[in-house]
């Protein structure tokens, strides 16, 4: 289960001002299976009953009822007496794995006199995830109600892990996770042992592929980029379509969707062109080319990015104009250009024409974008710094912070699959 790293002084949390975090939860091709979220505005003894029910209320009971997505599963840490809070009442169970830490060495005689509270949550259709002590005899009467069990790598070594996972799979039906997991060296050893989930830094950034070429399919997209930013004719964006069959089928199923709203099947290139517009026809080319799945890039770097640009543009729409909150989604789903192309960012982008202000973000660090970019990274790691700092240059409070935060996990989830 995450303990990330908090301020040492917090504000007493208030529903405006509580940060949300996430960290991806990846299955064993590397796909987005859930999130764990967290509540980074206290410090972690400092984490209640009432800063549990402050979170769910966030992040499943504000906005409108589909600010998460339907199918991503939400890991969310719990105190032991949270979970006689009626706030869990008004959370869908099937959305939610409550993550019940053990219990203090002072209190492991407290152990049955817990159980009933997890037999009752576990009989209400919430699925529990506990760490590996759940597979000690101390803990034998709450096994069978977990759903999910947590290795935590900084914690145990390579050989408590081994002989913990495989007394997990003799005596659990549980779907095992590690956590922490911070190299693809680790990922392998742990995959090998038959772990099916997997969570940490390394899939939040993971390692480029160093001389991966680009494939066909992909240099057609960046040569649509660079005329859409020159502003080309359509005779010259259609012959792009007309020579990569799949680049086409992608344009009209966009077109064509429901959320496009069209009255008639659109079946022309030029059409969907024109009623596109550059603007859209650019943001449409970074994303395909952001979830085009790029040869060994594990899937999560394209949810990844797809979500970093989401929540960028989400930011920048409260106070930078359409035409730069645009250029926002690009930043963010740019971000990993390097990984999915295989090479350094200066190269990536040295084949690409973009606005000053994308290029100064990704490969500078500066310029209006900058600081949406490092407030984004800030939502996926434990730089509490930077999220403070940056949402006070934004003038962001937290309310608006994880509004688009849990709108740019649904967004990016509605493109899964």
């Amino acid at each position: 289960m995450t303990t990330p790293t908090h301020p040492t002084a917090s504000p007493a949390p208030t529903s405006a001002g509580q940060a949300i975090a996430h960290q991806a939860i990846v299955d064993q091709r590397r796909r987005v299976f859930g999130y764990e979220l967290f509540d980074r505005s206290v410090d972690i003894d400092q984490h209640t009953a009432r800063t549990d029910a402050q979170m769910l209320f966030n992040a499943l009971s504000s906005g409108s009822e589909n600010t998460l997505g339907a199918r991503a599963v939400y890991f969310i840490n719990c105190t032991h007496d949270s979970l006689a809070g009626g706030h869990l009442e008004l959370v869908p169970s099937e959305k939610v794995v409550l993550e019940i830490p053990p219990l203090p060495i002072s209190q492991i005689d407290q152990i049955q006199t817990r159980l009933p509270a997890l037999q009752d949550m576990h009989r209400r259709g919430f699925k529990l995830a506990m760490d590996y002590s759940v597979l000690t005899k101390p803990y034998e009467t709450w096994l069978p109600l977990a759903a999910f069990i947590k290795f935590d790598l900084t914690v145990l070594k390579r050989d408590a892990v081994a002989s913990f996972v495989k007394l997990a799979q003799a005596k659990s039906k549980a779907t095992l996770i590690a956590e922490k997991v911070e190299t693809a060296e680790q990922y392998e050893a742990l995959h090998a042992l038959g772990v099916g989930l997997f969570q940490g830094y390394w899939f939040a950034k993971p390692e480029m592929l160093q001389g991966q070429t680009i494939r066909p399919g992909q240099a057609h997209i960046l040569r649509l980029i660079n005329l859409v930013r020159k502003q080309a004719s359509t005779d010259e964006i259609e012959e792009i379509f007309k020579h990569d069959p799949t680049l086409s089928f992608n344009l009209l199923r966009f077109i064509n969707s429901a959320g496009f709203g069209m009255r008639k099947e659109v079946t022309s290139f030029r059409h969907a062109v024109m009623l596109l517009g550059l603007n859209r026809l650019f943001k449409w080319a970074a994303l395909l080319l952001t979830t085009s799945n790029a040869g060994n890039t594990p899937a999560a770097v394209g949810s990844t990015a797809v979500l970093r640009g989401r929540l960028m543009e989400l930011l920048a729409q409260q106070s930078l104009p359409p035409e730069e909150s645009d250029n926002a989604f690009v930043v963010g789903v740019f971000s990993l250009l390097d990984t999915m192309l295989g090479v350094p960012m200066e190269t990536a982008l040295a084949t690409l024409s973009l606005p000053t202000s994308v290029t100064d973000a990704l490969l500078l660090h500066t310029g209006p974008l900058a600081p949406y970019l490092e407030l984004t990274l800030a939502c996926e790691n434990n730089d509490d710094a930077a999220f403070a700092r940056t949402s006070e240059l934004l003038n962001l409070n937290g309310a608006q912070v994880n509004m688009a935060h849990l709108e740019a996990l649904a967004w990016a989830e509605s493109l899964e699959g």
